[in-house]
């Protein structure tokens, strides 16, 4: 398995090696590979060749196909998304938050929220804030590298799923978060900026860590704002809190994108609607209103 990218070597961890064989190798890739337009990431499953023994040194021949596949960050065959954000330092953003959610509900994997340095805020708006994502459809785990709040629970999620992938914006400890669950990893941490609350970038590259038995976890570099899916119609399934209600109140028309359109099933006192419709009319582009119930969208 790939492992991480350096430049323009890959390193890869075998699956099984004799006793002379070093566990990873530090590898280039095939021309061939090249030529049939096959680029190899983090995560892929790859056949090495010409392996050096005593310069741990390898040459990638070919890619296993892939079971699923991130564009950002890029990583093949994950299994879980775990989207990581601060209560504080820097400060929860619903809207930022929602695009870290959008974009790892996109994959149609399983998505996880964690929500870090949690000894920060106080127990009461803790719960509060609990119970608004819970009614966004995401029951948070709580935990702090600090005082060690969750991390045993984390750590067994994690152990449970072939490949987890750690993301979130900048700044929310993701790497304080893999130090403590992972011993002797020594991640550099970075600081938050406090005239902006924005973290800075520590994590460069997409690298796996090995948890217990053959799980392993993604750290992935942060970012602040990830881009919205690029078709409207696609946005009502990345809403958990939509979907659910759509499964007990459908539209009148299948085109709909509740927003004003005729026999829309949508309620409009959820907290995120907001959000949705106005990331429905970002993606438009609001240069011609949409007109919903249309008769080729009839039921």
């Amino acid at each position: 398995m790939v492992v991480a990218l350096q430049a323009n070597y890959l390193e890869v961890e075998l699956d099984e090696v004799q006793e002379v064989m070093p566990k990873r190798l530090l590898c280039t890739r095939r021309t061939r590979l090249n030529h049939r337009g096959e680029a190899v990431f983090v995560g892929d499953r790859v056949w090495v060749e010409a392996i050096d023994v005593s310069n741990a040194r390898a040459v990638v021949a070919d890619v296993e196909p892939r079971q699923s596949f991130l564009k950002r960050p890029p990583v093949a065959n994950a299994s879980t998304i775990v989207v990581a954000l601060a209560v504080d330092q820097p400060a929860f953003d619903p809207d930022q938050a929602s695009r870290f959610l959008l974009t790892a509900e996109r994959t149609s994997l399983a998505v996880h929220l964690v929500l870090t340095k949690t000894d920060l805020m106080e127990p009461e708006a803790l719960e509060r804030l609990c119970k608004r994502l819970e009614a966004w459809g995401y029951p948070p785990l709580l935990v702090s590298s600090i005082s060690g709040l969750g991390l045993s629970p984390l750590r067994h999620s994690l152990a449970n799923s072939s490949l987890s992938v750690l993301c979130g914006p900048s700044g929310v400890g993701k790497s304080s978060l893999l130090n403590a669950l992972v011993p002797g990893l020594d991640l550099r941490v970075g600081v938050v900026s406090g005239r902006l609350q924005r973290g800075r970038h520590t994590t460069r590259h997409v690298e796996l860590h090995r948890l217990e038995g053959d799980a392993r976890v993604a750290d992935t570099p942060g970012f602040n704002r990830p881009e919205l899916p690029d078709d409207p119609r696609n946005l009502e399934i990345l809403f958990p809190e939509l979907r659910s209600q759509l499964d007990q109140h459908p539209c009148r028309f299948r085109d709909c994108l509740h927003r004003d359109e005729p026999g829309c099933g949508v309620r409009r006192d959820w907290e995120r609607y907001p959000i949705y419709r106005r990331a429905v009319e970002e993606l438009l582009g609001l240069s011609r209103p949409f007109r919903g119930g249309s008769d080729s969208g009839r039921r």
